[in-house]
């Protein structure tokens, strides 16, 4: 240690250590992602809604570092500003909202207490329960005497280094060329789809385009997008959809192309993998999000079978859309579905033999080929 130090050290610089250059070292987690950014900015972004999880990190770091520096007697400041919280409490909750092992958790008793639920209604539960996660953990930001009170404390122990040599800006500017690592973004996932495309059943069905003969389930598409989150971490979806969208818009310039306007981006995880797999496997010429072609092949659907003599009583139709709305989310529909929500409140596989008849397989048949092409 240093005895004439005024204040303890929050982190440490190795500088020139022997066989470093030989090997990337990396932390397991590392916490600070927005190192430009001043802790004044960090707590109004947070507190302007913007909860992704490198900003909560970023702050979650700040705060431990900051906690290193404060004496006993601005701890307990901090935690009368709080009410009643420590700075390592809510540490500890930034990090859980985005921790795998307590996501996994989450999503273990989620599937335990919703067993024999609908697949969407579990994963929009599982999702409804990490924003909850996220909104406890930002919550005491939503202070500003709170806000005010880390800004002032943390002007106390900050160390100026140079007063003189005031920085200056060269050059300002995207560090790599957007349109460029749109591109790269792309080439990454479509060389990661065709490595998988013959091992996959997901893929093999989305290159043959054979949806009469099979059809693509939820667990499928589950199975897929986790591969994907180990296989290419980096291949963020949301991330992947703006790339695709870059895409478009780029090769669009200058160029007489005429499009629909494009799709809002799908808010369900596996229900975007869907759309950016039918955009880069050339299933849909243009970005869109899959629960709107299916609404756009069930309209075309329900024309074609209307424009003979058949007619679809209003029952018949309020059923149709119910399955049309499962395949949005769950890609297909099988009997065995009619015994989850929203068809087992409404009669289940018995109500559609009633309603249908001996067309029952027929129509479950066409609608999942329909809905997919």
């Amino acid at each position: 240690g240093t005895p004439t130090a005024k204040y303890s050290k929050d982190h440490f610089v190795i500088i020139d250590a022997i066989g470093v250059e030989q090997s990337q070292k990396t932390d397991s987690r590392p916490l600070e992602k927005a190192p430009g950014v001043s802790m004044k900015d960090v707590l109004t972004s947070v507190a302007m809604g913007n909860t992704s999880e490198d900003m909560l990190t970023t702050l979650a770091n700040r705060l431990l570092r900051l906690d290193k520096q404060l004496s006993e007697k601005d701890k307990q400041k901090f935690v009368e500003q709080s009410g009643g919280l420590s700075i390592t409490h809510i540490v500890k909750q930034l990090l859980h909202a985005y921790d795998p092992d307590v996501l996994d958790n989450l999503k273990n008793d989620v599937k335990e207490q919703m067993m024999g639920m609908q697949p969407i209604e579990i994963e929009n539960t599982i999702e409804k329960k990490k924003q909850e996660l996220i909104e406890n953990a930002v919550a005491v930001f939503h202070n500003p005497d709170l806000r005010d009170f880390i800004i002032d404390i943390r002007k106390q122990y900050d160390q100026i280094i140079d007063v003189v040599n005031i920085d200056t800006i060269t050059k300002e500017g995207w560090v790599n060329d957007h349109v460029e690592s749109a591109y790269t973004a792309i080439s990454d996932f479509k060389s990661w789809i065709n490595q998988h495309k013959d091992e996959i059943t997901a893929l093999q069905i989305f290159y043959a385009q054979d949806y009469r003969n099979r059809s693509l389930t939820y667990k499928m598409i589950r199975d897929l997008y986790e591969l994907l989150l180990v296989e290419r971490p980096a291949l963020r979806l949301n991330v992947l959809w703006d790339a695709f969208a870059t895409e478009e818009d780029h090769d669009a310039e200058g160029k007489l192309i005429k499009r629909m306007p494009r799709t809002e981006k799908p808010k369900q995880e596996l229900v975007l993998l869907v759309s950016l797999l039918r955009k880069a496997m050339g299933t849909d010429e243009w970005l869109t999000a899959y629960d709107k072609t299916v609404d756009r092949n069930f309209q075309e659907w329900v024309f074609k079978k209307q424009a003979g003599t058949l007619k679809f009583t209003e029952q018949q139709m309020q059923w149709l859309r119910m399955m049309k709305d499962y395949v949005a989310s769950s890609f297909s529909i099988e009997k065995e579905d009619f015994d989850l929500s929203p068809f087992n409140a409404e009669g289940g596989l018995s109500k559609m033999w009633v309603l249908f008849g001996e067309d029952t397989d027929r129509i479950i048949e066409e609608l999942n080929e329909a809905l997919a092409a």
